[in-house]
């Protein structure tokens, strides 16, 4: 294998991966997966790290003698249990520190190999969940006579003195195989408090995450800049020196991604796997990088199944012939009611076939005995019978090339224990015939149907006095994917002006996954908007997922991403910290995040946040200065106390000198002069009627140091026009209302225009109205800042990922 070499500078750093190999080798033959402590240091040095420290291992069997005990210079030592199974060594009395003196370091190294396996017996009797398997049914003298047979022995270190003992002065560095996302990098706060420091700092500033296929050692050094740890490391804090260049920083990054990236399941090639390599902490001493503690879990490659032929989703979303088994002749039953809805969404009778035995047609539609009298190779077909039926179904439809894709409709197939067995049956029966190059593609099992209107179908079984009330004025250019149809129902029935062009339930990806179909859509010209509520990915999918993340927004589309299940995963006595910060929707969010996509952390902001991606996909969002306005005081007061959180930040505007005399002369021309001071956020009083709401508007909206506006409409102003009740002078359907006046001004606005109406049901008719003109409307102002500070940020850190990439 040969040597990888990166240059930086003057710095040149070489990995000997030939030497890797050999640890990961000699320790398997051994019938171990992890590397000890001193194997770490080796593997470090192999990497091309300058400074591993000196150390020395002392055999559990026999007496070290003086000549082992005197190899190390300085005034002290440390020694370190080793031991396959024990992890954090610290909380079992496994670390010590003692004088440079023989007589010292023998009776410490007595001491620790007694009292080592007596303490870790004691912890795990605390917590017997966190028991390695090998331990898992020992109690008593059997178990700490286990944990004792195992010790290796105690391993005599050189003691560095740090630079400093400051808190944040010390660096965690670690890489881990996560099963959806590959090889994840981690970095930040070290030592033995770090899950503490990622608990309590805001997000991002403990610790920061990456993909390493997705990221090189300067990229991700850029991420690792935002932290407190690189605060505190170059000396950015007061009273605080650097003690680390930027260069050796991403030297190690650059490293460790590689290695990543070597021993990774993505590489084909790779002899091993590494599941999780750490070094907790690293400490500096005269700007030397000194490792203090490591360790390394490694595995055997596993077979990758085979790429699905994501080019036949076309098919399925676009199809020229559909055909549905699971059809009632005598009843609405799911076929029926799915047979039902393609046709009232327009799609040609003529194209579509029943496999129903003993009918000729239902509802117009031919109908066929079985798959082999089918009179034509179809585009889509679906499947609406009872899961028993389906893995018979798959051969057949394999067997007779029937189709170029198949929608399974029926739970059971993997979301109970008792239906897993024939969920991995179908699987498997997919998977051979991906591997051959034959059959369709599979969405679902338990999928709730497609809706597409560029294809002209709709597959859902919901009747359809059950759907959401779409509007009339048109679908956007928007595809919704959801894992959940459930969601994506209720998300539209609440909201319906979303009102998306495709909107695909993927069930619990059979086969095809939510990176696939997110594949499909970041080359699709009928999409400018991708919306994905996920709720888990399949093995290695999630990196496939942020991969066409990438693309979508390389190709200019918004990207709006929802996780659920986000509770903390990771968790392990037998692993390190990184497996503990790294976990897995912190890993999720991360990795998507740095794709380009727009995250949700709520279903109302991710219905927020599709809604502005769908009306505002096309505005011009050159940075993040607001302007506010309310003829409410308290609502410009929360405007402007709602720019700022963890996850966004925005500014308030400094409106030009022209902007400011002409909203003066706004208010004077309406006598408004003696009690609106033009400032940001403005205060039109509720004097200020439709028109001067509407002149204010295109003023801020105009203002060259504008990249936003918030307007609170005032619903319940004694001047504003906003009843619907057409014979009250103060309606809105005046052709003077503030309805009525945005019909002209917003299309003609490049800077996003927010709307707010806080008040009673009795303004949902002016919401609604407002809502078809073309405004986004939020019914408080905090809802209001909050979506469009957050829209902002990923608009902008989407346009940061098209520059890094020109």
């Amino acid at each position: 294998m040969a040597d990888t070499h990166y240059a930086f500078g003057m710095v040149q750093v070489e990995i000997n991966y030939d030497a890797i190999d050999a640890l990961f080798k000699q320790a398997s033959a051994q019938g171990r997966d992890t590397l000890f402590e001193y194997e770490v240091y080796d593997l470090l040095k192999a990497s091309g790290a300058e400074t591993p420290p000196r150390c020395v291992l002392l055999e559990r069997a026999g007496r070290p003698v003086d000549e082992q005990l005197a190899g190390l210079s300085g005034d002290k030592v440390v020694l370190k249990i080793v031991s396959p199974a024990i992890i954090h060594k610290t909380e079992v009395g496994g670390v010590r520190v003692v004088e440079n003196r023989p007589e010292a370091i023998r009776s410490a190294w007595r001491r620790m190999l007694y009292e080592v396996p007596e303490n870790y017996a004691a912890y795990l009797a605390r917590q017997p969940e966190a028991s390695p398997e090998p331990y898992r049914d020992l109690r008593g003298e059997d178990l700490v006579s286990a944990i004792a047979r195992d010790l290796r022995g105690v391993l005599l270190v050189q003691f560095m003195e740090p630079d400093s003992t400051a808190f944040g002065n010390e660096l965690l560095v670690g890489i881990r195989k996560t099963r959806e996302f590959g090889m994840v990098i981690g970095a930040g706060l070290g030592g033995t408090d770090t899950e503490l420091y990622a608990e309590r700092f805001r997000k991002g500033q403990a610790v920061t995450l990456s993909s390493t296929a997705m990221t090189d050692g300067a990229q991700f050094f850029e991420l690792f800049r935002q932290t407190i740890s690189y605060k505190k490391l170059a000396g950015l804090t007061r009273g605080q020196r650097r003690i680390v260049t930027d260069e050796q920083l991403i030297e190690c990054f650059s490293s460790f991604i590689d290695m990543a990236n070597h021993y990774s399941p993505e590489n084909p090639d790779a002899p091993f796997h590494i599941e999780e390599l750490e070094i907790n902490p690293f400490a500096y001493a005269d700007y030397l990088m000194v490792p203090l503690d490591g360790m390394c879990r490694f595995s055997a490659p596993k077979s990758v199944p085979a790429s699905r032929p994501v080019g036949k989703i076309a098919n399925l979303l676009r199809p020229k012939s559909i055909g549905i088994v699971g059809v009632s002749a005598s009843r609405m039953n799911f076929g029926r009611i799915i047979l039902k809805n393609v046709l009232d969404a327009g799609f040609p009778s003529g194209s579509v076939r029943i496999v129903k035995p003993g009918e000729t047609a239902i509802d117009g539609v031919t109908c066929v005995p079985d798959l082999k009298s089918l009179d034509m190779k179809l585009d889509l077909f679906v499947v609406a019978v009872g899961s028993p039926q389906v893995p018979a179904l798959v051969d057949e439809l394999v067997e007779l090339d029937a189709a170029e894709s198949v929608m399974l409709i029926p739970g059971g197939l993997g979301e109970t224990e008792e239906s897993r067995e024939r969920a991995a049956a179908v699987i498997s029966k997919i998977n051979i015939a991906h591997s051959q190059g034959v059959g369709p593609v599979f969405l679902g099992g338990n999928c709730m149907g497609v809706v597409s209107r560029p294809g002209h179908y709709d597959t859902w079984f919901i009747p359809e006095e059950k759907l959401p009330a779409f509007t009339k004025g048109g679908h956007h250019r928007a595809a919704f994917i959801s894992q959940s149809g459930a969601f994506m129902l209720t998300r539209l029935s609440q909201c319906p002006i979303l009102d998306p062009a495709y909107m695909v339930s993927m069930g619990n990806q059979t086969d095809l996954t939510l990176g696939d179909m997110l594949t499909h859509f970041a080359d699709s010209d009928d999409v400018d908007v991708i919306a994905i509520y996920a709720e888990g990915f399949n093995d290695m999918d999630g990196l496939n997922f942020c991969r066409s993340v990438r693309r979508a927004v390389l190709s200019g589309k918004d990207v709006v991403f929802y996780k659920a299940g986000r509770t903390p995963e990771g968790k392990s006595a037998t692993s390190g910290h990184t497996a503990s910060l790294a976990g897995d929707y912190a890993v999720c969010e991360s990795c998507v995040r740095q794709s380009g996509a727009i995250v949700a952390h709520s279903f109302t902001q991710f219905e927020n946040l599709f809604m502005l991606a769908e009306r505002l996909h096309g505005k011009t969002i050159s940075g993040n200065r607001l302007a506010a306005m309310s003829g409410a005081g308290f609502e410009a007061v929360g405007m402007a106390d709602s720019i700022q959180t963890d996850d966004y930040s925005m500014q308030l505007a400094p409106l030009s000198e022209k902007t400011r005399e002409a909203l003066g002369n706004l208010m004077v021309a309406n006598r408004l002069a003696g009690l609106v001071t033009v400032t940001n956020p403005l205060d039109i009083t509720p004097g200020a009627d439709d028109r001067v709401h509407a002149e204010a508007i295109r003023l801020l909206a105009t203002d060259p140091h504008v990249d936003a506006v918030v307007a609170g409409l005032d619903p319940m102003s004694p001047v504003m026009r906003t009843l619907a009740d057409p014979d009250t002078p103060l309606t809105m359907d005046d052709e003077r209302s503030i309805a009525a006046l945005l019909v002209d001004l917003l299309p003609v606005l490049d800077t996003p225009v927010i709307g707010v109406v806080d008040g009673g049901r009795q303004y949902d008719p002016l919401v609604d109205r407002l809502k078809a003109v073309g405004l986004c409307v939020f019914r408080t102002s905090d809802q209001a800042v909050a979506a469009i500070a957050q829209y902002i940020d990923g608009r902008l850190n989407a346009a940061r990922i098209r520059a890094g990439q020109q």
